[in-house]
Parts: structure tokens; sequence; C-alpha cells
């Protein structure tokens, strides 16, 4: 276990709980403490989460019938360009970094704070600024161009599209301070004892991330700003009526959207691996390749973005290049999954809520990872391209990974964060609803693509209908398991019976301190002397326990 050694010299503050202090509005407005702006950015990706479902419901239900249902084509097409923008920019991208990553990081680490807490602030002003911008041009200017704003479409739309342009430029911005602050934070703040193979693997996925972050994310900055100010002044950037390129904005944007997909969905491989060693009480299988894989997808990401592209007439010898590479990510992920599993192999397996989660994880992961690998081959892509295949790839890929990791975390360190405990028995049974419910909702989707549906169609054949309608109720399903979470979490804050420090009896300097932590986290200065999984020692037997 790692330990927490008294050092002769105490922190200088008292052992308070920044949860029952300072309770002002003004206390959170300007807070630097790293866990009221965890909370923060919680409070905002939730609404932002919930805007995304009410949007993709909305679209699932006016695909109840093959025409026209509950809105008109226009309003179609700004839905599901609503629930896009809405759900990657606004909350699949910043939620686990920024409420997890905040929150839990520095903990992990021994560390007080981030390394600019100053900075940690300005990024969540500036992500509500972005958002705010980005959700005030969709529901003014009528935004219909979907979350790629795909040119020339995107530069010949009446819609108004340059406030969502601009607010997904500022979101930029909140990800690359985002991620410069965890970067730094782990190279100069680890505890004496941490070293590079004593840091905990939910850090090693945070650090890999962050760096995508900085390093992909002024791309995309750059390519919105150069549509907009195509659309106000009319420049040839883009459009080949003005001696412009689509191919070109096409390359740009998927420059940075590819490796973004990592930025989404590492943050959950990192929760999952905290997550199956928690609920299997057992040391990390192949703790060194968990961790380097991580360096390993976000180094061949940048590198993965022409496979979106083999329609667009790129020659054969780039589409193969881009394919054999992007199959390479492949293998860093079937690396952790092999561990995971080896690490849940013969473990003293708590059936809990996270359980369920690490679970659905681990069938979204690989069966979406499959079908990534068969949609990297240039032949089953080019029938798929711009189906409804490509759509529930993507889902299983980008919601449903990234969706068992944020659920997974909010109930493995919710009784960390608030100090009380949820409801497992009601966990139980939303985790079960969100896991069936997704399913259902897009194992339909690639049937109905590999029949040839295309996707945001507003109007589809009508022997598409029964898949269509049971993706309807699949989502209905999964809807419903949201709600109930939210029920019982905003119970538990009050309600809760009282998590003590450590509920899970798990190892890591997080657990080491009071839940909620105090202000500066540790009120004596860590060491580390042991690996963060030391659940026992070499050569002795996992501790059977009865749950």
């Amino acid at each position: 276990m790692a330990q927490l050694n008294v050092v002769n010299e105490e922190l200088s503050l008292p052992k308070v709980h920044y949860i029952n202090a300072d309770r002002g509005l003004k206390s959170w407005l300007f807070t630097l403490d790293h866990k009221r702006i965890a909370l923060m950015y919680f409070v905002l990706t939730t609404v932002a989460l919930l805007l995304g479902g009410i949007f993709a419901m909305a679209v699932r239900f006016e695909h109840l019938t093959p025409g026209p249902t509950i809105m008109g084509a226009n309003t179609y097409n700004r839905m599901f360009t609503l629930h896009g923008v809405v759900m990657i920019f606004l909350f699949m991208i910043p939620a686990i970094p920024g409420i997890f990553g905040n929150f839990c990081l520095p903990l992990m680490l021994g560390a007080k704070d981030v390394a600019f807490p100053r900075l940690n602030l300005l990024s969540v002003y500036v992500y509500a600024v972005g958002a705010a911008l980005a959700l005030y041009g969709m529901v003014s200017g009528g935004a219909d161009a979907g979350w790629t704003f795909y040119a020339p479409y995107s530069l010949s739309t009446p819609a108004t599209l340059a406030p969502v342009l601009f607010g997904v430029f500022i979101l930029g911005f909140s990800s690359i301070l985002t991620g410069l602050n965890f970067i730094v934070t782990v190279h100069t703040l680890r505890a004496p004892g941490m070293t590079w193979m004593r840091i905990p693997l939910f850090v090693w996925a945070i650090y890999a991330t962050a760096i995508i972050q900085v390093l992909a994310t002024p791309v995309i900055g750059l390519t919105s700003v150069l549509v907009a100010v195509e659309r106000i002044f009319g420049f040839g950037f883009f459009d080949p009526a003005h001696g412009g390129d689509p191919v070109l904005f096409q390359h740009m944007f998927w420059f940075y959207s590819h490796p973004a997909v990592y930025i989404m969905v590492l943050p959950s491989m990192g929760v999952i691996s905290e997550a199956v060693a928690a609920v299997a009480r057992k040391n990390v299988f192949g703790y060194k390749m968990i961790a380097y894989s991580s360096l390993g997808i976000a180094f061949v990401g940048f590198f993965a973005w022409g496979h979106h592209m083999f329609v667009s007439g790129q020659s054969a010898l780039d589409n193969g290049a881009f394919a054999i590479i992007s199959m390479l990510v492949g293998v860093f992920t079937a690396i952790k999954v092999f561990n995971w599993v080896g690490t849940l192999y013969r473990g003293s397996i708590a059936i809990r809520t996270p359980l369920v989660y690490i679970c659905g994880f681990l069938f979204f992961l690989v069966f979406g990872g499959m079908t990534g690998i068969a949609v990297a081959t240039v032949s089953l892509d080019v029938h798929w391209h711009d189906t409804y295949f490509v759509v529930a790839h993507f889902h299983f890929i980008m919601v449903g990974a990234v969706i068992m990791g944020y659920l997974a975390a909010i109930h493995l360190w919710f009784p960390k964060m608030f100090g009380r405990m949820f409801h497992e028995g009601w966990g139980m049974v939303a985790s079960s609803f969100i896991v069936l419910g997704f399913n259902a909702t897009f194992i339909p989707q690639f049937l109905l693509g590999n029949a040839g549906q295309p996707r945001r169609y507003y109007m589809y054949d009508e022997r598409f209908w029964v898949l269509n309608v049971a993706s309807t109720a699949g989502s209905t399903l999964l809807a419903f398991g949201f709600i109930i979470i939210l029920i019982y979490l905003i119970y538990a804050l009050k309600n809760g019976n009282v998590a003590g420090d450590n509920p899970w009896d798990l190892k890591g300097l997080e657990w080491n301190t009071s839940s909620p932590p105090p202000k500066h986290n540790f009120d004596v200065t860590p060491t580390v002397d042991e690996d963060p999984y030391t659940y026992q020692k070499k050569g002795e037997e996992v501790e059977h326990v009865v749950i």
C-alpha cells in the first residue's frame, strides 16, 4: 500500500473540509482549489450532457416513422447539429479531464493543487464563455452543418455559423490550458518517492490525453476560424468557387478530430484501469504495458486521420498507409484489454455498480474497436461510408466507451468527492438500463448501415422502419437509466450514508485523506514507498472476500 509517512514539516493550513468552508458564491467564483474547479466542471458538463441527450431523443423520435414525424427537415438538421456539437465539444472532450482530472490527479500525485491554479480557474471560465457562445450561435442562427462543419456546405448555408465556430475556437483554449496544466503538474508536483513507474494509471492516461490536447487542439481552432473568416469575407480557403479546396478542410479537421477521439477515450481507459483494480482487489497485471500503451495511442493517433477520407479521392497509396496506421491503434488498445482481463482473472471481484460499467466498457471498446478495424479497411469503408454503420461504430467508441468510463468514475469517486455513499441497489438498476439501452439503440444501427441507410437523412425507406423503431426504443431505455442516476445521486448528496475516508478499502494516495479532502488535500506531506496497486506481495494469493 502507498504509505503516507509523516514528515517533519506540516502544512501551514489547518485541516478543514473545503466543502463546509467558504460557502459564499464569491468564494466559488474566485476559488483556486482544484476540487472546487472540478465541481464547477461537473455542473457545466452535466448540463451539456442533459442538453445533448434531449437533442438526441428529438432526433430518434423523428425517426419513429419514415416520413415527417415531429419536426421539419430544417429543424431536424439543426437538432442533430446541436446534438453533435454539444456532446463532443461541451461534454465528451472536457468531462473526464475537467472533473476527475482536476479532482483526482493532484490527490493521486500527493500534490496540494495543480501547477497553475489561476490558469486552472481561467480554463473553466473560458469553457463557459465558449459553450455559451456556441449554444447562442446554434439557437439563434439555426446552425445546420453538423458537428463537422464540412465545406463547402458550411460556407454556403444561410444559417449563422460564425458564433458557433468562434465558440469552438474559444473552447479549444480551455482544452489547451487544461492539458498544459496537467503536464506540468505531473512533471513537477509528484510526492517524494513517486517515480514514473509509481504513477497511478489514471494519471498516465490523463498525461497522454494532455499531450494530444496541447498539440492537436490548435489545428481545430485555426480551422474553425478559417471557415468563419471565409464566410464573413469570402476568402478562398475551402470554397472551390473561390479557388479553395474542400479536401484541405477535411485534412485539417480530421488531423485534430481523429486524435480528439483519444482525448475522449483515453481518460475513460484510465478510469477503467483504476476501477478494475478496485473491483478485483488485485495488483494490476502489466502495469508498464498499460502505461506505455496510453502514450502509444496518443502517438499513433496523430497519423491516422486519413482513414476518414477513403472516398475523398486521395491516392491508393495514401489509403493503404492510413489503413495500416489506423490498425496499429488496435494493437495498443488490445494490450490494455488483455491486461484488464488479466487483472480481473482470479481476483476477489466485488459485485458493485462500477463492475457493471467496467463490463459495459470492455464490450463497447472491443466491439467498437473491431468495427473500427473494419471501417479502416478501404474496401469495406467504401460500402459503409456515410451510412448508419459508421454512426453506430462512432457511438460505440466515442460515446459508449466514454460514458461507461464517465459513469464508472462518478460511482468510484463520488464518496471521495462528497463524503456520501450512493444507493447501491439503484446504482445496479440504472447501470443495467444504461448498458442494455445503449446496445438496443446502436446495434440496430449497425444493421441499418449495412443494409444501406444513409446517415443524416431526414427521411428513410420504409423497409428500415422496424430497426429505426427498435433504436428509438433503446434510446428511451437509455434515457430512463440516466434519469435514475441523476435522481439517486442528487438524493445521496444530503441523505446518503457517510462514506468515510476509504469506503472501498483501496490503495492510492487519494484514499489516505479525508472525504471530502481538506482544502490543501493533505495535512502532512505524503511520501510513497510502494507501487500504487500493491494489494498483495509477490507470491501471495489474492485475499477473497464475500461481498
